[in-house]
């Protein structure tokens, strides 16, 4: 046995049973409330150093911070929440054309920045979307589209 093949023992990780799982590259969105240039610094600084973190954005007009990187979540929102003393949550909101009903109770938000509303799937929400076949009927019976569907005058 020569010395190359015990340097490739000493490296060889496939016989290791403690491998830690990788976590993925992501983009991390948080809503998080800043009055000034300086929550705006305070946020930032926050994450800066967190390990993995690769990137951070800051939009103080819509409350946002953006954090790319190695991370998990709910440690992100974790670690801004402790060292801000802010309220902090995930990114609640997507942009309105994209929810089928963006003006429903649960949807519509006052405070989403311009553009933006609540992502809810709710079952309060969703009732809204299906109509029955008798209310289809009666609404295409009167359709512009079809002026002579309903002769009643």
């Amino acid at each position: 046995m020569g010395v190359l093949d015990h340097v490739s023992d000493l490296f060889d990780c496939s016989h290791s049973s403690k491998h830690k799982k990788r976590k993925q590259l992501q983009t991390v969105e948080i809503k998080v409330k800043m009055d000034c240039e300086g929550c705006e610094r305070k946020v930032k600084k926050s994450v800066e150093g967190m390990k993995g973190v690769t990137q951070v954005d800051v939009d103080r007009k819509a409350s946002k911070l953006t954090v790319v990187g190695y991370v998990d979540p709910k440690k992100v929102v974790a670690r801004v929440a402790h060292r801000t003393g802010k309220k902090v949550e995930l990114w609640p909101y997507v942009p309105y054309d994209v929810v089928a009903h963006p003006y429903a109770p649960g949807v519509y938000d006052k405070k989403a920045p311009a553009g933006y509303v609540r992502n809810a799937e709710d079952p309060q929400v969703s009732h809204l979307a299906r109509a029955s076949s008798t209310e289809v009927r009666y609404t295409t019976a009167f359709s512009d589209e079809n002026p002579a569907a309903c002769s009643v005058m």
